[in-house]
């Protein structure tokens, strides 16, 4: 690191810079000179005071200089993009710069005095011992007079800084004082005379650092060919980890351009952001790449590699090229293909759909062995772990297709949104991930329309999934301010993801496609290559709106949405007078509604949303064209069509709205009653909605506990996968609820007397006459595995004789003649039924398979043995071998949990060993919340909820909102057991068809 010494980090040490403006006499001999003792002490202590006097009149004008920087004002802008960047650096200060406004370098903020232009950066890596060397040259403007250069380094060793002038007085500049201050991550650089404002200035630093093994900055990985270790070094810069591999202006407002130049053993290759301009090899053998000059854009998306990896290549109608990097085996076998075509499509539909070219002349695909995330969307070189990319056809399922389309989708959307407009701060990074988990759904749409993925899969696997955090008493505003630097992290969550897509989605549909579409381009067009916050999209969007006609300020309305947390639940009720009137109220939904009495503070304002209803009327054969209802009070009263007694409403059509509904039990009767004789009246999107919104609402107290489970007992006639896909995420919550209570067969029993039907009715995927697996349409094929998985897990024998048969026949032919789209489901089945033996012949399967895919699913499926030395067996075999990614790591514990033998032994785990998680995922949050949600959401006693809360305390995570979330949904689960498991249990025991 660049800390000179313990006394510099303050601030407060003069280095030799500062010492030389002191004059010291030589000593005199007393042959020449006799001084009386008096003069001699009073001349020492003027020198002394003139010492003092100086340091401190410099640290003042320092000081001094802040302040007036600090108060000078507004850039002066003169573009959108300046706009923008003055708002950020003016507008999100932090709450302690008025105690630390003397010393910049303490801030949160990088001061608003200097903006970088341009960087240049050279880099020699040297892979036989993890190191590297550089030197950047960077040009910047200085925006207002200073003296100071503040930016960030962390871990970097810097050995030489020199200051340049642009000006007609061009030449060095004398620095006076230079440090590392870690606690902020910022290097300072005071110099002895101010820049002026407006005028051009660079700076040429050399430093070294080593590659690191943790996965962040600048780091290394490895995997095996032919029986030898291979090495490769990639970067992950986002969100803040540029400054680990260079000094840099290491926030997204600071765009400027980049040259890079890596240099390295000519055994290796090398790859960046942009295409190599130029290759040179020095007589030693070792090769530069020179890479050509970047876009503007921010740091976190510069990166480069340094591999031995092989290549696919393809080209679209633009010339776009477009490669993607894998193992040289994994290449050779094919397995990237898929990727590499799905991208080249993907490329024109984004063109198409927004209206706005692709930037660059190519973009790499980069498959590595380890990453801390699925993916990352560097701009022309976009990285992903190999699960995410590579495909083998013959050995994956449609759902691993599926998720790996799903990553390449939303990473070539990040091209545009991120990338080529990026957000003003951290505050609202779902600007940029809340639409490329949107556009997950609507690309795929366009890449396999069958798969019906925006109006179905969307509901079950984004709304309903964040509907779940964001019912929670310590959710957050999908807009949250961040005050500290581990603030940055903890905003790339499932509420920026998964809410903003939802509310992305919601605005499209009360907009309509053209205006959504129009407002987007609108929005891109403004602010390419540069920066942009949400009141810039409203305002976009409100513009398209306006142009129609159509007076909706979506400022007004989308500010409730993004500023507020959570969530409303509307409630629709019938009224006795003949004037077909409703009564229509909203409240903020929240899972354990003892929360608004235990935090008063959060409850005490007014949740209040202005929610675009859309409601209708039905009845048997009939159901009314929806109209669009604006909700804006708490409750209001609304005329709809003609009702009797057996008319019901259904609101929130096609759950185009992020909220819940609810009814009268008068007309969840008549809904139930629906489904049971004819449910094709109901949208499909409907009928998923309707059995998540019962569930939930049941579970925080709103329904009596019987209405979900009247209304599954429907499910025999369902002939839809998504409504039976909603119904299995619900009964798989209760049942991790249920699983260990003495009359849990009361419950099972009763899921399978209506699956049992659809089960049997389905059977098992077909093979063709040569043994291949014979390919049925993806709603059919889906449809059969979720109603299998649903007759294994709870325990149907046919089920379970089906699965054990296969694997037998596996083990006897050392043949896998299991359908891949079921694999998962027999493995675990399987694992879970059969003797140790199986277990340990899964475990060789899994060492000796080269398909990723496949490792994944063997590697999870070992997870559901009932024997605990094996689990415990397998918990230290996955944190201890390179042989399992970081990712699966995670997975594997969250799967022992998840098993009601493996639950208690994952989380006594999971604390033992949480020095050493919490050190390899620490700075990787998105992870380590996975993991922190993933092994307690399942937690259920009152000694569980201790052992919780005493862990938090011991282990220092008070201030991890995982933990807090953790706490939140255990104590909710005891709840739940302590109001409503008799009640549950009680209706079970009476159900009309028990």
């Amino acid at each position: 690191m660049g800390i000179e010494d313990a006394s510099m980090r303050n601030g407060r040490a003069l280095t030799d810079h500062w010492a030389d403006s002191v004059v010291v006499r030589p000593r005199t001999t007393e042959q020449h000179i006799t001084v009386n003792k008096r003069l001699v002490l009073g001349f020492a202590i003027s020198i002394l005071t003139l010492i003092i006097v100086t340091a401190i009149a410099i640290t003042l004008s320092v000081s001094f200089e802040r302040c007036a920087a600090e108060s000078s004002g507004a850039l002066a802008a003169n573009s959108s993009s300046n706009s923008k960047w003055k708002q950020s650096r003016n507008g999100n200060i932090s709450h302690r710069d008025s105690e630390d406004g003397q010393q910049p370098w303490r801030h949160l903020r990088l001061p608003a005095t200097l903006r970088p232009r341009h960087y240049d950066l050279r880099l020699s890596v040297y892979m036989e011992n993890f190191t590297f060397s550089g030197e950047v040259n960077i040009e910047f403007e200085c925006v207002h007079s200073t003296k100071l250069i503040v930016l960030h380094t962390d871990r970097l060793e810097v050995e030489k800084v020199l200051v340049y002038s642009d000006s007609k007085k061009a030449g060095n500049m004398r620095i006076q004082r230079r440090f590392h201050y870690p606690p902020k991550q910022v290097y300072v650089i005071a110099l002895h005379r101010e820049m002026k404002a407006l005028r051009t200035y660079k700076i040429n630093i050399t430093f070294h650092a080593h590659i690191e093994h943790e996965l962040l900055g600048f780091f290394r990985s490895s995997y095996v060919l032919n029986g030898e270790r291979r090495f490769l070094a990639v970067t992950q810069f986002s969100p803040t980890h540029a400054r680990k591999a260079f000094p840099c202006f290491d926030e997204p407002i600071y765009k400027a351009t980049f040259r890079v130049s890596l240099k390295h053993e000519s055994s290796y290759q090398s790859l960046s952001n942009m295409p190599v301009e130029a290759s040179t090899t020095d007589e030693d053998g070792w090769v530069t790449n020179h890479f050509s000059r970047t876009p503007r854009m921010s740091t976190y998306y510069l990166a480069w590699a340094v591999c031995n990896f092989t290549y696919r290549e393809a080209v679209t109608d633009n010339g776009v090229v477009i490669r993607l990097y894998a193992r040289p085996d994994a290449i050779q076998s094919g397995s990237g293909d898929y990727a590499l075509h799905i991208t080249k499509r993907l490329l024109q539909f984004y063109q198409d759909y927004f209206k706005v070219k692709y930037s660059l002349p190519k973009l790499d695909l980069l498959a590595v062995p380890k990453h801390p995330y699925a993916a990352m969307e560097n701009w022309g070189l976009s990285v992903f772990v190999e699960q995410k990319i590579l495909l083998d056809p013959d050995v994956s399922s449609l759902s691993y297709q599926m998720e790996l389309t799903m990553v390449v989708v939303h990473e070539i959307c990040h091209q545009w949104f991120g990338d080529l407009v990026t957000p003003v701060w951290w505050e609202d990074v779902w600007l940029k991930e809340g639409f490329a988990h949107y556009f997950e759904y609507i690309g795929t749409d366009y890449l396999f329309p069958k798969w019906n993925m925006e109006k179905q899969r969307f509901l079950t696997d984004v709304l309903h999934e964040v509907m779940l955090l964001d019912g929670l008493a310590s959710s957050h505003p999908i807009s949250q301010e961040v005050f500290e630097a581990t603030d940055i992290d903890r905003v790339f969550d499932w509420i920026a993801y998964k809410k903003g897509a939802a509310l992305i989605r919601m605005l499209a549909n009360v907009m309509g496609q053209p205006l959504f579409q129009r407002g987007l381009n609108d929005y891109l067009m403004m602010h390419m290559y540069g920066n942009a916050a949400r009141d810039d999209l409203w305002n976009k969007f409100s513009e398209a709106m306006q142009r129609e006609g159509k007076d909706i300020n979506i400022t007004q309305v989308m500010d409730r949405w993004t500023l507020q947390m959570g969530y409303p639940v509307v409630t629709i009720s019938k009224n006795d007078s003949l004037d077909n009137s409703v009564t229509i109220s909203q409240e903020h939904f929240v899972y354990d509604t003892d929360a608004k009495i235990q935090n008063p503070e959060l409850f005490n304002k007014s949740f209040q949303w202005q929610i675009p209803l859309t409601l209708a009327v039905g009845n048997s054969s009939h159901i009314s064209t929806k109209t669009i209802i604006w909700l804006a009070n708490k409750t209001e009263t609304h005329r709809v069509g003609n009702m009797n007694g057996e008319t019901w409403l259904l609101g929130n059509i096609n759950q185009t709205g992020y909220f819940r509904v609810n009814y009268d039990l008068h007309n969840w009767r008549l809904l139930i009653q629906q489904l049971m004789t004819n449910p094709t009246i109901i949208s499909v999107g409907n009928r998923a909605g309707l059995i998540d919104d019962v569930f939930n609402l049941a579970r925080a107290g709103y329904l009596p506990q019987n209405v979900p489970l009247q209304m599954i007992s429907y499910l025999s006639q369902e002939t839809e996968f998504l409504p039976w896909h909603a119904a299995s995420r619900a009964l798989y919550q209760l049942d991790k609820l249920l699983d260990r209570t003495e009359d849990h067969s009361l419950f099972s029993d009763y899921v399978l007397r209506h699956v049992e039907p659809k089960y049997h009715k389905l059977g098992w995927p077909a093979t063709s006459p040569d043994g291949s697996f014979m390919q049925a349409a993806y709603q059919t094929e889906e449809l059969q595995r979720e109603v299998i998985m649903l007759a294994c897990s709870f325990g149907n024998k046919h089920c379970h004789r089906q699965a054990v048969s296969l694997i037998s026949d596996w083990i006897s032919s050392n043949k896998n003649r299991i359908p891949p789209n079921v694999r998962d489901i027999v493995y675990c089945t399987g694992v879970s039924l059969m003797d140790e033996d199986v277990w340990e012949f899964i475990w060789m399967k899994f060492h000796s398979s080269t398909a990723i895919s496949e490792k994944k699913v063997l590697l999870e499926a070992l997870t559901c043995s009932d024997n605990i030395f094996l689990l415990n067996r397998l918990l230290n075999l996955s944190l201890t071998s390179d042989l399992v990614p970081d990712q699966d790591v995670i997975d594997v514990i969250i799967h022992v949990g998840r098993n009601p033998l493996g639950r208690h032994l994952a989380w006594r785990y999971f604390r033992e060993k949480w020095d050493i998680l919490n050190s390899r995922y620490g700075e990787a949050l998105f992870m380590n919340s996975k993991l922190i949600s993933g092994v307690t959401e399942f937690l259920n006693t009152e000694a569980e909820l201790n052992e919780l809360k005493e862990f938090i305390l011991t282990s220092g995570g008070e201030s991890a909102p995982a933990f807090a979330r953790a706490v939140e949904i255990v104590q909710a689960n005891v709840k739940w057991h302590i109001l409503f498991q008799q009640q549950f249990y009680r209706w079970l025991r009476k159900a009309p068809d028990g």
